[in-house]
């Protein structure tokens, strides 16, 4: 299925603890957080987040964060999101979601929640607000978006640096 007819008609559908991609569905239903060249991003009536990879290293991207995500639950970290869903083929994720974006945490508390990530032992590589939220239901800060993240026991990890090469060079030899 090419991506504009996945990203312009698809829906989650929720049936008890099943959900089912429904391509024919309104895609109105979910909210849109961020639709980029790397990147959609929206949530669903659910409140479940749905992420969709493209773009330069989309697939090393999806994998990673998978990685990340399922040794942070591994490793018993509660303030990350859980990975629910996971379609390899289509670079599709769902994960729980971990409350809103808070841009305006200040930098000592914002440097404490990723010095306490490494305790876990991954190293975020995008260290930035907009990758902070609050979750009310917790009433704790949370770090989502661990595309460019290392685990530091296993050295695995795709870090942001690799990124910006590789789009670089899509730039110059385009296909």
């Amino acid at each position: 299925m090419p991506d504009a007819a996945f990203d312009e008609n698809w829906l989650i559908l929720t049936t008890g603890t099943t959900h089912q991609r429904n391509y024919e569905g309104d895609h109105r239903k979910m909210r849109e957080m961020k639709d980029s060249a790397v990147s959609s991003v929206r949530i669903g009536y659910d409140g479940l987040v749905h992420k969709r990879y493209r773009g330069p290293l989309a697939r090393e991207r999806y994998e990673n964060e998978v990685r990340v995500l399922r040794h942070l639950e591994a490793k018993g970290c509660d303030f990350v999101p859980r990975v629910l869903e996971e379609h390899p083929a289509d670079l599709y994720l769902v994960t729980s979601n971990s409350g809103r974006i808070f841009t305006r945490i200040g930098e000592d508390k914002m440097n404490e929640l990723f010095d306490e990530l490494e305790r876990y032992g991954v190293r975020h590589d995008d260290r930035a607000a907009r990758n902070v939220t609050y979750n009310p239901r917790t009433g704790r800060f949370c770090l989502i978006d661990f595309e460019f993240a290392l685990i530091t026991e296993t050295g695995q990890g795709l870090l942001l640096e690799q990124a910006e090469k590789a789009a670089r060079e899509a730039r110059r030899h385009p296909r």
